[in-house]
């Protein structure tokens, strides 16, 4: 079989043309050594499509599987699975489209040195294809010339992509035959057959070594036993954030019409981390602060803020000391889709068609539906570049709170809460920690001390390890330096009940252990049954019993340190029962010894 693994979007972030097959699917729908052609889609939650997988027939009855991911943002929400997926891989593909400066830009910023990495394990050959006519004018070929480098990406620097990645590099200009099948289906039909021949070649290595000795064979060592898999937890991040709008917990701003008739509530750190414009509503940026004077006007012209506690009722979940801001919307139409408009930006403000129709729905009159999503378009800009909310379409913005709401991660600003952890004060807002933890969020709103606290004592966790926790409950990401501050957050993630972190701090303990060589495995002074000893007492049976199956899987190792008297009579009995090498084997072995020296005679093999 041939595996295949192609990354990137074909399509430019302008184009309207959302039915254009896609490099892949043409291929395989033209090139006539193709048969049997099916399709699934693979995603991680509904509307947002991780790859699709195709399965076919080449060279007559070679299976072809091919992995075409269109969204590079698998490498931030699942590194494991991407790196998987390459390090399966016979071949890969990258795509870009030539008119999408924004995508390559992104492209060679963020993600290429994250594919250097995933190749580096592995020798994959890369075929880089530019796919598109470059729409301002005719495409130059020249390094030095700079025409044509402000809205679409030259050939040189998709040459010097190339480059960085050892890598194939074809332009495309149409989907039409030629390119696909003669050009792009060359190069990818070459590098097919060459793997075939890779691996044919090891077949045939492998079966002369079976025929090689036709005497006393020694015995044969077994694998060891298949280790545990850990699964992932897909991520709700952003349901977290949207079901905070919802339940309207510690809420500390409230949206009113001019007549004062009704009221929506928010959270001024949320549309602080999507919006400019909000900063300077809040004040957390002050006037002098904006590069973009029309901003502060649209700010000036569209709300009115009022401190104090003038409204009828007080936004539920403040605590005394955070004064409740009300804020008049003066446009009656835009104030009519405000909630729409909330639960837009809640739900990770990437689902701009999704609002279109809300609004079109709701007001019916073309116009003002127009003039409501510009000023939501206007929002959401920042300062000094383009507006990209309706132009760069749903999937490129859909991390914008990953990236944004880490600028409030540790920081006083719009803080109503502050940790006091061995002798220091960490700053947080409660929106946050409620929204994305249960235990936190039953603390600030139950009956408890807590609810009604600015300053809040912490116990039984370090600093850091408290501070990388409330991290990755800001930006839904973590990275621990070591593994035993992989175990300190995962201790941390238990007390407070955040079962994904504490499945993310497993996978990455697992993944460090099966990656340490057997020499570094023998000298180390990390304790494996520690960790085993923490795992069990803090209910993480997913790595407990991964570590018993680590422990005998390397039993000649840990059988010889000290630590192996510590584990209890029940997990001995388990480690001697599924230990590697067997005790069968080590008999068989002893037995096939005193055979040679019986027979006193070399063995081609020992």
């Amino acid at each position: 079989s041939v595996n295949i693994v192609a990354f990137g979007n074909e399509r430019d972030g302008f184009s309207e043309d959302n039915q254009q097959p896609s490099l892949i699917w043409s291929y395989l729908g033209r090139s006539a050594l193709i048969s049997q052609i099916d399709s699934s889609l693979s995603a991680s939650h509904v509307g947002n499509p991780v790859f699709t997988e195709y399965q076919a027939c080449v060279f007559g009855n070679v299976r072809l599987v091919v992995h075409d991911c269109p969204v590079w943002g698998i490498f931030d929400s699942d590194w494991y699975t991407s790196c998987r997926l390459i390090g399966g891989a016979d071949i890969m593909v990258i795509k870009y489209s030539v008119n999408d400066k924004t995508s390559f830009q992104e492209l060679k910023d963020s993600y290429v040195p994250m594919v250097k990495k995933a190749l580096n394990h592995c020798s994959v050959p890369v075929i880089i294809s530019a796919i598109g006519a470059r729409k301002n004018g005719v495409p130059c070929t020249c390094p030095l010339c700079s025409s044509d480098r402000r809205s679409c990406v030259t050939t040189s620097e998709g040459v010097q992509l190339a480059k960085e990645l050892g890598a194939t590099y074809l332009e495309l200009h149409t989907l039409n035959d030629f390119y696909i099948q003669k050009y792009f289906g060359g190069v990818l039909e070459y590098f097919m057959i060459q793997s075939l021949n890779q691996k044919s070649s090891e077949k045939m290595k492998k079966r002369k070594k079976t025929q090689k000795c036709h005497r006393v064979q020694p015995p044969q060592l077994e694998q060891p036993g298949k280790m545990p898999i850990l699964k992932g937890e897909a991520s709700h991040y952003n349901a977290d954030l949207h079901n905070l709008l919802c339940c309207c917990q510690c809420a500390d701003v409230a949206f009113y019409p001019e007549d004062l008739s009704t009221a929506v509530e928010a959270h001024k750190v949320i549309l602080c981390s999507v919006s400019h414009l909000f900063m300077l509503l809040f004040g957390v940026k002050s006037p002098s602060d904006a590069h973009d004077a029309s901003i502060m006007q649209l700010a000036q012209s569209l709300f009115a803020v009022e401190a104090g506690d003038p409204f009828p009722s007080s936004p539920r979940g403040v605590p005394p000391c955070v004064p409740p801001v009300r804020v008049v919307v003066k446009d009656s139409v835009f104030c009519s889709c405000l909630p729409d408009i909330l639960h837009f930006i809640y739900s990770g403000a990437f689902q701009w068609e999704r609002l279109e129709e809300d609004i079109k729905k709701k007001l019916k009159d073309p116009e003002k539906t127009e003039h409501v999503l510009e000023k939501v378009k206007f929002i959401l800009k920042t300062p000094g570049k383009l507006n990209t909310v309706k132009d760069c379409r749903s999937h490129q913005i859909k991390q914008l709170y990953n990236t944004s709401l880490r600028l409030f991660f540790n920081t006083p600003v719009l803080a109503d809460v502050i940790f006091k952890i061995q002798g220091a004060t960490v700053p947080a807002h409660r929106a946050v920690l409620v929204a994305r933890c249960e235990v936190m969020a039953a603390m600030f709103n139950g009956n408890y001390l807590e609810a009604n606290r600015v300053l809040v004592p912490v116990y039984g966790v370090s600093k850091d390890t408290f501070l990388s926790f409330l991290e990755y409950l800001y930006t839904d990401s973590c990275c621990p330096a070591s593994i035993l501050q992989a175990m300190s957050l995962l201790i941390c993630a238990e007390m407070y009940q955040v079962m994904r972190l504490q499945h993310i701090c497993e996978l990455y303990i697992i993944t460090q252990l099966q990656s340490m060589p057997s020499r570094e495995l023998a000298s180390t002074s990390l304790s494996i049954v520690s960790l085993l000893k923490k795992a069990k007492f803090h209910n993480s049976d997913c790595l407990s019993t991964w570590l018993l199956h680590f422990i005998a899987t390397n039993y000649l190792i840990f059988s010889q340190k000290p630590e192996f008297q510590e584990l209890s009579v029940e997990e001995r009995n388990f480690v001697e029962m599924h230990r590697w090498p067997s005790n069968l084997y080590l008999k068989q072995l002893a037995d096939y010894r005193n055979y040679i020296h019986s027979q006193k005679c070399h063995c081609t093999v020992m």
